[in-house]
């Protein structure tokens, strides 16, 4: 009975795996095929990957376009890790009546879509001048409800009597924030981290409503501008999927240990 119910249980884990990578494994299979190979439904390797390649190169800005996201994705995630990594400390550290009713009224804010906040937000970086650039599209990201959120219950597992000591010892509140919580709780940041950067980097709807010329855009809106052609290059597009998510991947991959821990809660 046990052999049959762990012959079950792998069966299920592998069709559930092949059905999760699928996906990527017919985009790199696309991005060596032409447009033509892809509509037939052909599911073998082909011998277009250069072509492809140096078609992207040719219809888009690849270079900058990945620069643009990269440098989007890095300072929004590094704002986004110090704001709310020191709001949800504060909120749990030094703990009150008010700040207790006002991070419910930050928790409150995750049920407003964004889609209700878009043109109040397009009116106030028009006003301000910021319209078609790349503040625009970092500061409405730069402290979000649900990363304060983690960040508070993650830190309650945080030892409070090294708070104590560090304060016995002379450091000053800054001191341990920079030098006693956050080298503790690194796998919380490493967590956080890939999800802010993964959001960013494959954020799509507020960069196509600000960004307006072609030398701002990010990845997101070159493979959107390539899929609405009028006639596609469908192994051109395959090709710029992969390579827009090859750094997702990549820092995946590298922080999952830290990533599984930091979502566990652990504390290093």
């Amino acid at each position: 009975m046990y052999k049959v119910k762990g012959t079950i249980k792998y069966i299920f884990l592998s069709i559930a795996a092949f059905v999760s990578i699928f996906p990527f494994v017919w985009m790199v299979i696309g991005a060596t095929n032409s447009a033509k190979d892809i509509i037939v439904g052909k599911m073998t390797p082909g011998t277009e990957f250069l072509n492809n390649f140096k078609k992207l190169l040719e219809m888009t800005d690849l270079g900058r376009v990945l620069w643009n996201s990269a440098k989007i994705s890095i300072i929004s995630t590094l704002l986004l890790l110090f704001i709310s990594s020191f709001a949800g400390y504060g909120f749990e550290i030094y703990k009150s009546k008010i700040k207790d009713k006002f991070y419910s009224v930050i928790l409150l804010t995750m049920m407003v879509p964004f889609a209700a906040l878009m043109i109040p937000l397009f009116k106030f970086f028009t006003k301000m001048g910021l319209l078609d650039s790349h503040i625009a599209v970092i500061l409405p990201t730069v402290a979000t409800a649900f990363m304060i959120f983690f960040f508070r219950q993650n830190t309650k597992s945080f030892p409070k009597e090294l708070i104590q000591a560090a304060r016995v010892d002379g450091l000053n509140e800054w001191q341990i924030f920079f030098y006693i919580y956050v080298p503790t709780m690194k796998s919380t940041y490493a967590a956080a981290g890939i999800i802010a950067f993964m959001t960013s980097w494959n954020n799509f709807l507020w960069p196509l409503i600000i960004l307006q010329s072609d030398k701002q855009k990010t990845i997101t809106l070159v493979i959107s501008s390539l899929s609405s052609a009028y006639f596609p290059e469908y192994g051109v597009i395959m090709m710029a999927i992969v390579i827009a998510t090859l750094p997702t991947l990549l820092i995946f991959f590298l922080l999952q240990k830290s990533f599984v821990e930091g979502m566990l809660g652990s504390v290093k």
